[in-house]
């Protein structure tokens, strides 16, 4: 039997290159692979040793080009879509982000259906936890079907919110789009950007490390060529994360490896009034056991996180632990790690610049309010910390989920879109069909089409919606569904509208 061709993406990138290397013992056995990477003299470096491997296919291109893509996809049998234009760089270069993250999947399901594989071709999406946005305590476990709500200034984001929506409503037989969560490791540890301070002190995630995300994909193609994936895996979103070992705060992270380094008190090395108290990304998964069922990719706690930052830091923990245990050096280390950020705090997106320049929108999105800001206590330890974490506050979904799948109806979908604050427009549905677009208007009176994957199980709503703006505290007048992950978070008087200064469809 002829063996099975995956198409992988990314290849170069954190996940995608601990996935190549993974992947690598099974080519010519289990599966053949074919990758498609940028023509850059850095991957010539990381790819070029390969080119005599059995089973491997290294095609120099780029996504955005019709014909690089169509080359992959007519040679193959699934492609695992990892390549994206991720945070930080994705807040600098909003308009990229578009072009990549949804450009490259209509490039890549238009030649799917070009060569007429719609009916077999596999697609795996690799979404984000930043789909779902800001989900601080109280409501900070959740699942799949939750409103889909990416922070305001999340262009990334965004982009993987549209990009998922033309996966789930691509006519593919075969696709499944897995929200990757933050991946732990030596990528994350190097991070010295902005957007740490974005990352509330409170806020939570349940990580994956890198070598568990790449070993997902491995045993996905895997399974999927000998196959042993069962079949009802496919046409469905999963939330990817390590479990329980893996759930931590920002508090905690901090607790942990500032401890390591000899602090006694946090007090001297985080400031809480550089960081943002809200309008990040994260929650805890009620439902990732569900993907571990599947593909049994978990091995690492977030120790290998802690690790991976005390490698990168080198011969500097040994200093930090010798200074910290002499007379006044707790002070001095804290003044040290924190004037090691000083440029990122007041850089465009710096926390510190959009205070002291009375940035407005950025205050109100990220603080609530320059009062609320000024609320903020200048040590960690005066602050109110949250400690109910095991507690759930359950998102209801609109309908009845302890019915099958094959028992929906459109009295469902009628209700659920009343739930959302609109209206369920068409007037028939086949019973327990999940694929067919319906027919539906939101509160503000866009028509849109959506079937009921996509909008129960995908949390999606109005496609309007979803490009044009951040309509979140209006949408929440109305809308129950979405109320339930904006009301505790945020004051009734907090309406203001942002606009999107892209186009996500257009990337104009």
């Amino acid at each position: 039997m002829k063996r099975k061709v995956v198409f992988m993406t990314g290849a170069g990138g954190g996940m995608g290159s601990e996935s190549f290397r993974q992947m690598l013992p099974d080519l010519g056995n289990l599966y053949d692979l074919v990758i498609l990477v940028r023509d850059s003299q850095k991957n010539h470096d990381l790819f070029d040793r390969y080119e005599k491997t059995q089973g491997l296919k290294i095609v120099y291109g780029d996504l955005l080009n019709q014909e690089d893509v169509e080359k992959c996809v007519s040679m193959s049998d699934m492609v695992l879509h990892i390549a994206a234009f991720v945070s930080p760089a994705a807040d600098y270069y909003p308009k990229k982000a578009m072009e990549n993250n949804y450009g490259s999947v209509v490039n890549i399901i238009n030649a799917i259906k070009k060569f007429g594989k719609q009916d077999n071709y596999k697609f795996v999406y690799i979404g984000t936890v930043a789909e779902t946005g800001d989900r601080m305590p109280p409501i900070h476990w959740g699942r799949v079907g939750d409103p889909i709500k990416p922070s305001m200034f999340d262009y990334y984001a965004v982009s993987k919110v549209a990009a998922e929506r033309y996966v789930i409503e691509s006519g593919l037989s075969y696709w499944v789009s897995l929200r990757q969560t933050g991946i732990i490791g030596p990528a994350m540890a190097k991070i010295r950007n902005a957007i740490q301070f974005h990352n509330c002190l409170f806020n939570v995630l349940e990580y994956a490390s890198d070598r568990d995300s790449g070993r997902a994909m491995r045993n996905l193609a895997a399974f999927d060529a000998d196959r042993s994936l069962p079949e009802d895996f496919w046409c469905h979103i999963y939330n990817v994360g390590g479990g329980k070992s893996c759930r931590v705060s920002t508090f905690q992270m901090y607790q942990e490896l500032y401890g390591i380094l000899g602090f006694k008190s946090r007090d001297t090395v985080v400031d809480p009034k550089v960081y943002a108290t809200r309008n990040f990304h994260g929650h805890f998964y009620l439902d990732s056991d569900k993907l571990e069922k599947y593909l049994h990719f978990r091995s690492d706690s977030m120790q290998y996180l802690y690790d991976a930052y005390l490698k990168e830091l080198g011969g500097a923990v040994t200093a930090a632990k010798l200074i910290t245990k002499l007379p006044g050096g707790q002070k001095l280390m804290g003044n040290i790690i924190k004037s090691s950020s000083k440029k990122d705090l007041v850089s465009e997106h710096g926390t510190k610049r959009w205070i002291d320049e009375n940035i407005e929108d950025h205050i109100e999105a990220y603080w609530g309010s320059k009062k609320a800001y000024d609320m903020i206590p200048d040590k960690l330890s005066q602050m109110e910390a949250f400690t109910d974490w095991d507690k759930v506050v359950h998102i209801d979904h609109g309908y009845d989920e302890s019915k099958p799948e094959s028992e929906l109806t459109l009295e469902d979908m009628k209700g659920a879109a009343e739930f959302r604050g609109g209206f369920c427009d068409s007037k028939e549905m086949t019973k327990g069909d999940w694929k067919t677009l319906l027919e539906f208007t939101c509160q503000f009176g866009h028509h849109f089409k959506g079937s009921p994957r996509l909008i129960l199980e995908g949390g999606h709503w109005c496609d309007e919606c979803e490009r044009k703006s951040w309509n979140y505290g209006i949408r929440a007048k109305k809308d129950k569904f979405f109320a339930q992950v904006w009301n505790p978070l945020h004051d009734d008087s907090e309406i203001r509208e942002y606009p999107k200064i892209v186009n996500e469809f257009t990337g104009k």
